[in-house]
């Protein structure tokens, strides 16, 4: 398992056990279809557990932060890019990719820098299964390993 997983929320709020709407909060996936970048560590394997049916997530690679770095922004609502990362983090979009695949940067913790949660788009096509079905039975939620790259290209 590669260092770094993205996390992406499925379903909304209704009917949820405040728990899991905290556990959600924590994440910082507080709407539908919104993305996080986490180090895959035991803390955060916990919480996946605990709000596994509200959420898909799989490992990060070079593509899918390509992917992910065309839709986030910074606070200021511009792109990201090699002048933006340069001045506020002294490396280039290189190094920044590198650096959150292998999970020796969190994103999380440059929330004044970027708008975090990343937002996506519902998925083109809609959902190839019931979102309330596991994805090895054929649905949508839990955990999809690499095949997570084939829903953030149809989510960007």
């Amino acid at each position: 398992m590669s260092s770094s997983v993205v996390i992406i929320r499925l379903r909304g709020r209704a009917g949820g056990d405040w728990r899991i709407e905290q556990t959600l909060g924590l994440l910082r996936l507080n709407r539908r279809y919104s993305a996080m970048v986490y180090p895959y560590s035991e803390e955060i394997k916990g919480m996946i557990r605990k709000v596994e049916a509200y959420i898909t997530w799989g490992e990060l690679d070079e593509e899918g932060i390509d992917m992910l770095l065309n839709r986030m922004k910074t606070r200021e609502g511009k792109k990201i890019d090699d002048e933006t990362l340069k001045i506020n983090l002294n490396m280039n979009i290189d190094d920044f990719k590198q650096k959150i695949v292998s999970g020796e940067l969190r994103i999380n913790k440059y929330s004044k820098l970027f708008n975090l949660p990343i937002s996506l788009h519902p998925p083109r096509e809609g959902f190839y299964g019931k979102v309330s079905v596991h994805f090895k039975n054929g649905g949508e939620y839990g955990y999809r390993g690499s095949y997570i790259k084939e829903l953030l290209r149809r989510m960007v």
